[in-house]
């Protein structure tokens, strides 16, 4: 069984910063590409940052030069480095796992909540 499971979400004041775990277990996140969305309230889910199983990166415009995205093979973990936290980053944060060659797969986490606010 497949699961991802995040944490590291929480309250936070404007300015400061939290780090995001995606812990994966049942796949071997090398092989996925690995990304991290986020939804906030009455809005759709959003691309954040992806990393792919080549290490090549990503990043929606709004969280360039603030967020880090990286990922530790050997713990099959994949991590979001999040500073200079604004409000408008508030929301659920998700982990998601995508292969696109086959055997495709395409994998959610459960989200993990993140508040900006002071």
């Amino acid at each position: 069984q497949v699961q991802l499971v995040e944490s590291g979400g929480g309250l936070v004041q404007p300015g400061g910063s939290l780090r995001l775990s995606c812990a994966a277990s049942g796949i071997i996140l090398s092989i996925y590409d690995m990304g991290w969305y986020r939804q906030a309230p009455g809005k759709q889910r959003e691309l954040v940052a992806r990393i792919t199983s080549g290490g090549s990166t990503n990043y929606a415009d709004s969280v360039k030069g603030r967020f880090t995205i990286s990922r530790d093979n050997a713990k099959n973990t994949v991590y979001l480095q999040m500073n200079s936290l604004k409000p408008e980053d508030s929301g659920v944060y998700y982990c998601n796992a995508r292969r696109q060659v086959f055997p495709q797969a395409n994998y959610w986490g459960q989200g993990t909540q993140v508040t900006v606010s002071s």
